[in-house]
């Protein structure tokens, strides 16, 4: 059996992971729009193929990271409904890569305690890509670990309007009352259900907008975002991501004062910039 993320992590990077968590309390969940991957490839002349390839390195880093600094549920965007507009080989590379990276990663991913999971359209999907996603899903059930979901075929207004008309039977068949839908129980129909809400929305290559991910989930998410092309986006860029969050005040409707009068932990604003001139100083 191959060595644990944790056992052969560097003790630098365990340093830093443990300096983080002394800055602020980490986000639940995680949710990152990974974009950029043909915009590397374009920028060195290569096929828009070598940037999704290097994208999965990155996808790998960041899976590692996360589970290492002990982040509860880290959501990625792998692949748009609007995605299958895309040229047909693209798409057909893109599918071809996916299954690459579930048949060599599911066995590493459970054997680090992490749950694999999938939200979407996923009938869309090729069959053995669904039969892979359906194998890890099984496999790392019981895992107690980072929950990875990917999102494939996802729109979130589709979600949303799938999780309504799921509502309206139940209405129909007598099983749901109008006066009992709630924004937990519309919640409660949604693909995300039973996962807390993103804390933290990180998005790359500088695009300022949701692109329909996770429009319920994301009401009160801190966004990031960073011009990092994802490729480019390894765990120092995730730590950065981080030490921004913990600098932020959620209010979540509230007033700063009223914070103040809470008894929410806040962090030592000195370590906190002293941590945040170490990692932008690189």
């Amino acid at each position: 059996m191959k060595p644990t993320w944790l056992e052969t992590q560097a003790d630098d990077d365990k340093q830093l992971q443990s300096e983080l968590r002394q800055a602020g309390a980490m986000p639940r969940h995680i949710a990152i729009i990974m974009d950029g991957n043909g915009r590397w490839a374009v920028e060195r002349n290569l096929p828009r193929v070598a940037g999704h390839e290097e994208g999965i390195e990155s996808v790998r880093d960041i899976v590692k990271a996360a589970s290492q600094i002990g982040i509860e549920c880290l959501t990625l965007y792998a692949f748009s409904m609007e995605n299958w507009k895309r040229p047909r080989q693209e798409v057909s590379i893109l599918m071809t890569l996916l299954e690459k990276y579930l048949r060599q990663e599911i066995r590493e991913l459970h054997d680090n305690g992490v749950k694999l999971k999938s939200i979407g359209k996923t009938n869309a999907l090729p069959k053995s890509v669904q039969k892979l996603l359906r194998e890890g899903a099984e496999m790392t059930a019981d895992n107690t670990g980072l929950t990875l979901t990917l999102a494939l075929s996802y729109s979130g207004r589709w979600d949303i309007a799938r999780a309504m008309q799921v509502m309206a039977l139940d209405v129909r068949r007598g099983t749901l009352s109008p006066e009992d839908i709630t924004e937990e129980k519309i919640s409660s129909y949604l693909l995300t259900s039973g996962m807390p809400d993103p804390d933290l929305l990180i998005r790359t290559s500088g695009e300022k907008r949701l692109s329909n991910y996770l429009l319920w989930e994301t009401a009160y998410a801190e966004m990031y975002i960073t011009d990092a092309l994802w490729p480019d986006f390894r765990r120092n860029d995730l730590y950065k991501s981080l030490l921004d969050y913990f600098g932020r005040e959620r209010r979540f409707g509230k007033t700063s004062a009223q914070l103040l009068d809470s008894d929410n932990p806040k962090s030592e604003c000195g370590y906190l910039q002293r941590l945040m001139n170490m990692f932008y100083a690189k």
